[in-house]
């Protein structure tokens, strides 16, 4: 994850606030979405923007613009001005600690159930307690792949210095690396499992192993909150009714977010098959906006031991459910 600097704008950043200003017409607004396109975090994006339920609940939202890592994609939202922002909560703290003015108003992804690790069909690895003395892929330092690799371990009784972590860059680098026996297990998250399923092995899922840990969360600047308040209601309920669709009608779904990630229609059948019955100790992958205290402090610690966020937080103070619905405003 990039170092936070909210002093200056990357060139990045202005560029995305110059698109933003060009594009969208007046009373229009962007969202900025982490990995959209991409993970399958934001999945309930593109359901809502097809089925039309942004502008059924009164927020005129014409697209949606993204990047790759959880910093570049605040960044981009507070330089344009982005009234919603979906991003890791690490990057929320990290934010928060050096001065940035959000808060955090939905609990968007609740689990990582995203997540399977998986070998080459003939790998003589079966369980994880095989990984002991094995090349582990993760994406890059202080990433969440690298915090989950130490959990990884120690669900078999490793420690982490009992393995090797290799960064790939990626999780389609990863995927590479696997084939060309640069690593020996990578993690391959939704949708490219759907992709490659039959291709590799699972040696471990993060719904068996991991206890729910906060994944992303909607994001607002106070600047924001004051100013269209009404606008960012009106989308986390949209996204709401775009996880009750999906829940409902997965296929349909799968059909929608194929076309917007660009993935073989059986394969986005696939994903959100997968993701909306998936149960992370009873917890849902995708939820309405509630908010988990418990997941959020875990994920918070875990990104602490690799060093994403240092010192302590007051997460509670970094929170307001003003923007939820009744039914859920309250903080589990």
């Amino acid at each position: 994850m990039p170092s936070l600097n909210f002093q200056c704008l990357s060139r990045s950043a202005i560029a995305v606030v110059a698109g933003l200003m060009l594009a969208a017409p007046a009373g229009a607004e962007q969202l900025v979405v982490s990995n959209y396109g991409v993970s399958a975090n934001g999945m309930p994006f593109a359901v809502a923007m097809a089925k039309g339920y942004f502008k059924d609940e009164g927020a005129n939202v014409t697209g949606i613009v993204t990047s790759d890592g959880g910093g570049t994609t605040l960044r981009n939202m507070l330089a344009g001005d982005v009234p919603y922002g979906e991003v890791n909560p690490s990057v929320v703290v990290a934010a928060i600690q050096k001065g940035a003015d959000i808060k955090i108003v939905s609990d968007n992804v609740s689990t990582v159930a995203e997540f399977v690790w998986a070998v080459k069909p003939d790998s003589p690895i079966k369980t994880v307690k095989d990984l002991k003395g094995k090349k582990i892929a993760y994406t890059n330092p202080r990433s969440t792949s690298q915090a989950l690799a130490t959990l990884l371990l120690q669900s078999g009784g490793l420690k982490t210095e009992d393995a090797e972590l290799v960064k790939t860059g990626g999780f389609g680098e990863g995927v590479a690396a696997l084939d060309t026996d640069l690593v020996d297990i990578a993690p391959i998250p939704e949708p490219l499992w759907s992709k490659f399923k039959d291709k590799y092995r699972p040696i471990a899922k993060a719904t068996d192993i991991l206890p729910p840990l906060e994944n992303v969360v909607g994001v607002v600047s106070q600047s924001q909150a004051k100013a269209k308040g009404d606008f960012i209601r009106a989308v986390i309920r949209a996204r709401r009714k775009a996880v009750d669709f999906m829940i409902q009608h997965p296929d349909e779904a799968g059909d929608i977010v194929a076309k917007a990630y660009n993935l073989d229609p059986a394969v986005g059948r696939a994903a959100v098959t997968n993701l909306t019955t998936s149960r992370t100790q009873g917890m849902p992958y995708w939820g309405p906006g509630t908010v988990h205290m418990a997941g959020l402090q875990r994920m918070i610690e875990l990104q602490k031991s690799v060093g994403a966020i240092s010192g302590d937080a007051d997460v509670a103070k970094m929170i307001d459910t003003s923007f939820l619905p009744d039914d859920i405003k309250g903080i589990q």
